[in-house]
């Protein structure tokens, strides 16, 4: 069984496509929460409200990150998406927290992001353009067939 986190942009179907394009393979996946409302709202629903934007923020980055630490430290790969949409701020740290950590990582992204993330790129074991050149490099891994 191979523990894949699939960390970066919610904004697109690329998780499923990648989950569909493994389909028989044995992975345990994982990730963040995807729902951005949740994700940006956790803290102050928990917590209670903020009337500082900051500290709104604060509080649902802090309860966020409980989640993306144990979900990193406990795969065996992280895949990373860089999304056209938004800057993610979020998806490099995940990354340079997996590279310190020694885990492999597998980025995925545009080829008009390689100037951008070339230190991430140089950290990742490999670098996709498509969902589905993910699937076929996990599949490679566990199989070791093309």
């Amino acid at each position: 069984m191979l523990k894949v986190y699939l960390s970066g942009e919610i904004h697109t179907d690329w998780r499923e496509s990648v989950k569909s394009a493994c389909k028989g393979l044995k992975i345990d996946w994982s990730g963040p929460v995807t729902d951005h409302a949740a994700s940006d709202d956790c803290g102050v629903e928990i917590f209670g409200a903020e009337p500082d934007k900051f500290w709104h923020d604060r509080k649902g980055a802090a309860l966020n990150a409980i989640r993306t630490r144990r979900g990193i430290e406990g795969c065996d790969v992280l895949v990373v998406c860089f999304g056209e949409k938004y800057k993610q701020w979020n998806a490099a740290f995940d990354a340079g927290y997996a590279a310190a950590l020694g885990k492999p990582i597998i980025v995925l992204q545009p080829d008009d992001h390689d100037h951008a993330l070339k230190e991430v790129d140089a950290a990742a074991n490999a670098v996709a353009r498509t969902p589905d050149q993910v699937a076929r490099a996990l599949r490679y891994v566990l199989t070791g067939t093309l």
